[in-house]
């Protein structure tokens, strides 16, 4: 490992140093730090250091995310990092990482998902209201197509604009002016922050599904640290794994990202995973969406405990039977096959053109 460093602790003995690349955000922070925490458990023997950057998402705060066209947005000085040797190991949102990651990084792994859906979050003036009996022509604030394009058809009488910056400036924004009725975030972000009392109505699958990934942290390494692979790959949470898997197959498959509304809605049931995907116009107007399901019961238990090495839209989970990781990325090509022969395309073919010149 290019970058392995070493120290001595206080009663004289040898410590591995492990450093871990993230974003300046506090959000960014706190989701590190719970890494940290974890591996700090696990391996109590190595010294782990946190190494915060700004990336380019984190600069351009005047354009909308889908404007700035580049699918790295808040992972690429990262990346560069662990490329450079700088930092051993990056903590993401997961649902900022493209589903094709550059050659020789790897997620290594996929922690247990905090809930996925998106909140609604209301100026103090209309608390104890909900999207439903907002007036009329009341401003949301989302910088999300997918949100966007979910909630317009789900309710006509609200109007959608842009709004950007970390989790603390949009309710900065929400809180201190009055441009805004309420604004829309990840449930995730604000319980990780302790902000859940600021929830005032968690958006159903039914109302708004979730972007692919939402809710799940990634840890991103290089591919062959085998070493940090192994040390890291005990975060993985299975379900999570699968369901991601899923997500990022149907994406990929789509040629989705920022700049077309795509959703997810994911479940582990009775050793069932359940894929629910949809594509939409940039008003919710056009749409399709259906569901597909596959069985993660590997047929031959002894595949279970397989090292195998392949990725699945980036992601190495070494101790997850290869059968199973494969169905679950069978899974979400097939759906967005399904879409495709039904006309998803054209659908985000519009989108994208559309988006291009608002």
């Amino acid at each position: 490992m290019a970058v392995e460093a070493n120290s001595l602790d206080g009663n004289g003995k040898v410590c591995r140093i492990i450093r871990i690349g993230t974003r300046k955000s506090q959000l960014a922070r706190i989701q590190t730090d719970s890494v940290a925490d974890k591996l700090k458990e696990l391996y109590p023997d190595v010294h782990l250091e946190i190494v915060a950057m700004s990336t380019t998402g984190d600069k351009i705060l005047d354009t909308a995310l889908s404007k700035i066209g580049e699918k790295s947005l808040f992972t690429k000085e990262l990346e560069n990092a662990l490329e450079m040797n700088e930092v051993d190991l990056v903590v993401h949102s997961l649902k900022d990482l493209p589903t094709a990651l550059p050659p020789g990084f790897t997620i290594g792994a996929v922690l247990k998902r905090e809930n996925p859906n998106d909140a609604v979050v209301l100026h103090q003036k209309h608390v104890g209201r909900t999207l439903d009996t907002l007036p009329e022509n009341s401003v949301i604030g989302t910088s999300s197509l997918r949100r966007a394009a979910q909630l317009k058809k789900r309710f006509p009488h609200l109007e959608f604009k842009d709004i950007r910056g970390n989790l603390n400036t949009r309710l900065k924004k929400l809180d201190e002016k009055e441009d805004f009725a309420a604004i829309i975030l990840a449930a995730a972000g604000l319980r990780r922050m302790g902000w859940e009392n600021r929830i005032s109505q968690t958006l159903e699958p039914g109302d708004c599904m979730y972007a692919v990934g939402q809710g799940a942290l990634a840890v991103e390494v290089r591919a062959k640290d085998t070493d940090i692979l192994e040390m890291v790959s005990v975060l993985h949470d299975p379900d999570t794994v699968l369901r991601c898997i899923a997500e990022r197959a149907f994406l990929k498959r789509l040629e989705g990202g920022c700049s077309v509304p795509v959703a997810v809605h994911t479940e582990v049931k009775d050793s069932q995973l359940y894929l629910t995907g949809a594509v939409y116009s940039l008003d919710g107007s056009d749409s399709l969406k259906d569901t597909m399901q596959t069985s993660i019961t590997a047929a031959d238990k002894s595949l279970e405990e397989v090292d195998e090495r392949v990725q699945r839209v980036g992601v190495t989970a070494t101790k997850i039977s290869g059968e199973v990781k494969a169905r679950a990325e069978r899974l979400g090509v097939d759906l967005a096959d399904l879409l495709l022969s039904k006309g998803a395309k054209e659908i985000l073919m519009v989108a994208r053109q559309l988006n291009d010149t608002r």
